[in-house]
Formats: C-alpha cells, structure tokens, sequence
C-alpha cells in the first residue's frame, strides 16, 4: 500500500525515534508498504518518520546510482536500530533532496565512509562499513530517525534563501505526484 509522506514542518520529522522489537506490529508489512511508498516517488530511501512513524527503521534501494557505482547495482536494504558508529573521511558536497522537502536540492557536505550497526528485516544483527553513494544515502535517512532534515546541514545564507520554499511546503503549497500529508492548520 501507498502511503502518504510527510512534508515539512510536521513534528515527527524532528522527534528522535525509538527503537522497535521484533514483534511490532505488522513488520514485514509497514516494510513492504515502505518500499512500495518510495517507488512511487522515486526515491532512493525512506525513514519511517517521514511515514509518520517516530520508530528507527528506514528503507534504501541505491540500484538508481548503479551507473555511477556499480556495486549498488542491487543494494536494496532494511536498517532497524541504527546505530552510526564512526564517519571517517574528508567530507564531500553532493546535491540531496528530499521526499518530505519536495522541489528542494542543495548541496551537503557528508563523510564518504561510514560504520553503522543495525539489524536487518529479519533482525539479524549486522555491522558493516559502506562508503560512496551508499553511506551517503544511509547517512541521509539516518539523520531522519534522528530527527535531522539534510536542510539543517546548510549554512546559514542558504537557509534563509531557501525559507520561502520551506513555508510553502509545510503550507501545502507544492506540487507532487505522489501522495503527502501537511500539516492541519
């Protein structure tokens, strides 16, 4: 099932998320509903927040970027709990966007190597290292069950010149072809 997603300006993109045992409620489902979510936007990677869901689980398939690194080729991914454990490296810009932040990209700054700890669909515990595209992708959606939005990792100038386009979001003043929920006023 599609799910709406959140725009900004909703509370539960700021809350930090809990984390969940492996009898929530409907798992595989909300799992299988995340996936199918993101497809519908085009997106490389959901976090449960931005269903509306203040839990740490996010989804990612990078196959998109597969032509600029091909061991994403069928990099298709569940993380519950994360945990980052280390970012190393000197950082790097890359344009970001946003599912909940629709029609804004910017540039962000992220280190391309990264240590996570988390537990698969299956909540198999895994610990693995990913860099590229990869860890800035998990870095992204991370920061979602963090609370953190990629627009708060810019400098203030652009912040400014970016809050009309952020007030128009959370105002329901965007178009998408995909579904959202903003903010009941």
């Amino acid at each position: 099932m599609i799910l709406p997603i959140v725009a900004f300006g909703d509370a539960v993109l700021r809350k930090k998320a809990e984390n969940i045992t492996n009898d929530y409620k409907a798992l595989p489902q909300l799992i299988n509903d995340m996936f199918e979510t993101m497809y519908n936007a085009n997106g490389v990677g959901l976090a449960a927040p931005q269903i509306g869901l203040a839990i740490r689980l996010f989804v990612i398939d990078a196959s998109p970027f597969a032509e600029d690194e091909k061991e994403l080729e069928n990099f298709k991914r569940v993380f519950i709990n994360a945990q980052i454990l280390d970012e190393a490296g000197e950082a790097w810009k890359f344009n970001e966007g946003c599912l909940s932040i629709p029609g804004v990209r910017e540039d962000v700054l992220r280190k391309p190597d990264i240590t996570i700890t988390y537990l698969d669909e299956n909540f198999d515990s895994k610990t693995e290292k990913f860099s590229g595209l990869a860890a800035r992708i998990i870095q992204h959606e991370y920061d979602h069950i963090e609370g953190i939005l990629f627009t708060d990792k810019l400098n203030p100038l652009r912040k400014r010149m970016i809050k009309g386009k952020l007030n128009d979001i959370s105002n329901g003043k965007v178009n998408v072809d995909y579904r959202m929920r903003f903010i009941r006023k």
